[in-house]
């Protein structure tokens, strides 16, 4: 047997938040994280699904330290307002930051910016957040950012003629170009952390059976597709606890290197087991990586202040 949540080393004494612990992989990854120590915060728009949350990982366990915070991806202004608690404090350390939350394959939609969503919660919310957090995490003797990816990352083009997807909207290469951002993001990450203690890695879930996919249907109406995806996560997938596993390795393993990819060990990288696996080519290109954080920096108006 491979890799599994009894293996998690002990987390006593740090502070982890997981972005979209309300539910799915989310939150099984930040009950784990408090079930071995961690103080966890669960970030999450919807803060009564959230306590919600909470109250399950407490029932199973009792003694564990979990707080609930308000956090909305898709208004820049939330964000600001989630890591102020963090940053101003100077008491404050964040040792575990995994960004989580997403949503997939939408109709065409915007956040509160003005930003076409799927990039917009995806990318530019995680990337605003982590930044904002960064004095946070660097106050933590070794600080980790998980980002979360997806296999479409593989088939996914960063458009910056069309970032908003305002001239040619198609949900799916929306999504695509997200994931693959994601990925350009924690590999920029870590050349921008050389020097400092903060490790940049990044997991993805393969094909876990949560309720990600159900929200794209659901704004349409289209019952077909809905259909589709229900059955897909009884038939297909892999429970989300084991879709979990990733996430939990790179937040958790001391030994992973910086700048390192998890994922399910099975066929396609669908199911099983978390080890190393690869990115495309194209998450690997710093011209493109350099550019996307620059046009990050000025879309969200936050600028990284790593030490000189």
């Amino acid at each position: 047997m491979g890799w599994t949540a009894a293996n998690i080393p002990d987390q006593s004494g740090k502070t982890a938040i997981v972005t979209g612990a309300n539910s799915g992989i989310g939150m099984i990854t930040a009950g784990e994280l408090a079930r071995r120590g961690a103080r966890v915060v669960v970030a999450c728009r919807d803060t009564a699904k959230g306590k919600d949350a909470a109250a399950r990982m407490r029932k199973a366990a009792p003694s564990a330290d979990i707080r609930v915070v308000r956090l909305d991806l898709a208004d820049l202004s939330s964000v600001r307002q989630f890591a102020a608690t963090f940053s101003e404090d100077s008491e404050n350390a964040v040792d575990i930051l995994v960004n989580n939350a997403g949503v997939m394959a939408l109709p065409y939609r915007v956040t509160a910016d003005g930003f076409e969503m799927q990039f917009g919660t995806n990318h530019l919310g995680h990337f605003a957040l982590t930044g904002l957090l960064l004095p946070a995490l660097l106050r933590s003797s070794a600080p980790r950012v998980v980002t979360v990816g997806s296999n479409m990352h593989k088939v996914g083009r960063i458009d910056f003629d069309d970032l908003q997807g305002q001239r040619h909207y198609r949900k799916w290469r929306a999504y695509a170009q997200s994931k693959l951002a994601n990925l350009l993001f924690m590999y920029e990450l870590d050349r921008h952390a050389s020097g400092t203690s903060l490790v940049s890695v990044a997991a993805h879930p393969g094909y876990a059976a949560t309720n990600l996919a159900s929200a794209g249907p659901a704004m349409t109406g289209n019952k077909l597709e809905g259909l589709a995806n229900r059955l897909g996560n009884v038939l297909l997938a892999q429970r989300a606890e084991m879709g979990a596993l990733p996430l939990l390795y790179a937040a958790t393993v001391p030994e992973i290197r910086r700048a390192s990819y998890v994922g399910p060990d099975g066929f396609l990288e669908q199911r099983g087991y978390p080890t190393i696996v690869d990115t495309a080519a194209a998450a690997r290109d710093e011209d493109v990586a350099r550019r996307l954080w620059d046009v990050s920096e000025r879309l969200t108006g936050v600028r990284y202040a790593f030490p000189a």
